[in-house]
């Protein structure tokens, strides 16, 4: 076996390193090399490349010359020294050739730029901030194209429109269509009323927190959960109060705030609802069914941005709906001077059993005069009061929520204090219906102010969590002008699908908004059989409000809905 032999090591009694030789004959290290030829160096030097292989003067004979003529290589120049071994041979030099890696010349005759003089402002990725608005440009592009495909897929994954347009209720082939009213008969009608009368109020509500008027999202508030409070939903044919009214022959017609401004707001309707008449001798009740969307608030119904279809996801139609009439209950009844003293009216409230802990509502039922033969009894709703003046005024309180800035493109955080009314503007756009629903409920119930909160999410993936960033006041006649709400136009709708009821023989009818097509009007007349009206309704694209929304008349054949007036 070969050995390994570590050789001669000196030792340097002196101190660290090599020792001191005076003989420069003497190597200090093994094997070291003497006399090597070095160049003085300064930090005021230009330094070349290591190895410079691009050059072309390899192959040029005179390359000897054009190397002295770089002051950078010159340093490092040991050719011309004999003393150093390393030197190059010049025989050997000759026969050295370099593989040229150049790319090849472009032809003369190939396609050229169409602007010559811009060739060095040609588009290249020079920059982390150009590489950054690629990237995010690709990811916009990736998106729509994910939109595009998501809403022309068919089979396992239905589009938007077929899953935010599909009925509310499914219509049966024993129902009979009565009429049909076009949406462009409802933007053409008007009608004025004479002012109301209150006929009875009951319940009591708390008075309002003035200090919610001065949140901003920099001292946001968090939003708290009233789970021992109660609300009720409760439909026209099940309030005892009306049921005592229409015996006393009080009104001719009766319905709630929340049925009506849903018929008053029917032109900014999209998403489909369906609305129970019934017709008992002279009277007329309109009603809501069960479980109906009617109690709960529609998110960006008006926004051209789809949302997601599938029902377990937090941002979808349904869940987002529900998520909003939870946020709602809860700012109506934290923004409340909660110290026990509450404004108590004529009568308790009429929903409510002995000793149950109930949320801050008043129920004003006011009575309408349509005609000499029509009045009707409306059931309204105020949440609070303020002191103004020495004088009650009544408040109804209602909150925007934001789910995602993605959606709406406008952050609320960075937004409110800044651009209050772009927000605002945003939410028109995406909300019309519900906000236009919650001006009429508030002129309905002769309200004096209506308080309008700005909730978004902790998180955009936590939908439990929430804050309040802003509360802001509005006249409701005011703002209704702001929003382009008709009054005359509301009552317009109303007086019209009255005196259509009124005309209806006595039993159980449904109001029903609903797209139709041309080519469903035979299958229509030919008892409407379900399973085809849903897949005609599939092949459907409508954007914003399509012209052909119509609400129609059914007669039911058998009643489906609550409890029949007796």
């Amino acid at each position: 076996m070969v050995g390994f032999e570590i050789g001669d090591v000196p030792f340097n009694p002196d101190g660290w390193g090599p020792m001191e030789s005076t003989d420069s004959s003497v190597p200090i290290l093994p094997n070291h090399s003497v006399n090597v030829p070095f160049a003085p160096f300064s930090r005021s030097d230009k330094l070349g490349r290591i190895a410079d292989w691009t050059r072309s003067n390899y192959n040029n004979p005179n390359r000897q010359n054009n190397r002295n003529n770089n002051p950078a290589d010159s340093a490092f120049d040991f050719t011309a020294d004999d003393s150093f071994g390393g030197g190059l041979n010049a025989d050997e030099d000759s026969t050295f050739r370099l593989v040229d890696g150049k790319p090849p010349p472009r032809p003369k005759f190939g396609p050229k730029w169409r602007f010559q003089n811009n060739r060095n402002q040609l588009p290249q990725r020079r920059d982390e901030e150009v590489e950054a608005r690629k990237r995010e440009a690709e990811k916009q592009r990736a998106r729509r194209d994910r939109l595009y495909h998501a809403n022309r897929s068919g089979g396992n994954n239905p589009r938007r429109e077929a899953a935010v347009f599909k009925s509310s209720v499914d219509i049966q082939p024993e129902w009979n269509m009565l009429d049909q009213i076009p949406f462009s008969t409802f933007t053409k009608l008007s009608y004025n009323v004479p002012e109301p009368e209150d006929l009875l109020v009951c319940g009591s509500v708390e008075s309002y927190d003035k200090t919610y008027d001065r949140t901003t999202p920099k001292n946001e508030r968090r939003l708290e959960r009233f789970k021992n409070r109660n609300f009720f939903k409760v439909t026209t044919t099940d309030d005892p109060i009306i049921r005592r009214l229409a015996n006393e022959d009080k009104a001719t017609v009766f319905a709630t705030d929340s049925i009506l401004s849903t018929l008053m707001c029917a032109p900014r309707s999209v998403y489909s609802w369906d609305i129970v008449v019934q017709r008992v001798g002279n009277k007329l009740f309109f009603d809501k069914r069960d479980g109906s969307q009617l109690d709960l608030l529609s998110v960006n119904e008006t926004s051209q941005e789809p949302l997601p279809e599938a029902k377990d996801d937090i941002n979808s139609a349904h869940s987002l709906s529900v998520e909003a009439a939870y946020i709602n209950q809860n700012f109506s009844q934290q923004v409340l001077v909660r110290d026990g003293n509450k404004l108590t009216f004529e009568e308790p409230n009429p929903f409510a059993s002995e000793g149950e802990e109930v949320a801050s509502v008043g129920y004003r039922y006011r009575r309408w005069k349509l005609d000499n033969d029509t009045n009707l009894v409306v059931r309204c709703e105020v949440q609070s009061y303020i002191d103004v003046n020495n004088q009650k005024s009544f408040l109804t309180l209602n909150a925007l929520n934001e789910f995602d800035p993605k959606y709406s493109g406008v952050d609320w955080r960075r937004k409110l204090d800044t651009q209050r009314g772009a927000v605002l503007a945003t939410e028109l756009k995406n909300n019309a219906n519900k906000i236009a629903k919650w001006t009429a409920q508030a002129i309905l119930a002769s309200a004096d102010m209506m308080k309008l909160g700005y909730v978004t999410r902790v998180h955009p993936r936590d939908h439990f969590n929430h804050v309040i960033l802003a509360v802001v006041g509005y006249k409701p006649k005011e703002f209704a002008g702001q929003i382009n709400l008709n009054t005359s136009n509301m009552w317009g709708i109303v007086k019209s699908i009255v005196d259509l009821c009124m005309k209806l023989g006595e039993g159980k009818f449904s109001l029903l908004l609903k797209m139709v097509i041309l080519l469903l009007k035979m299958e229509l007349e030919m008892k409407w059989k379900a399973r085809r009206l849903k897949l005609k309704l599939r092949k459907l694209k409508p954007e914003g409000n399509p012209p052909n929304i119509q609400v129609i008349i059914f007669e039911l054949g058998t009643p489906f809905l609550g409890n029949r007036v007796d």
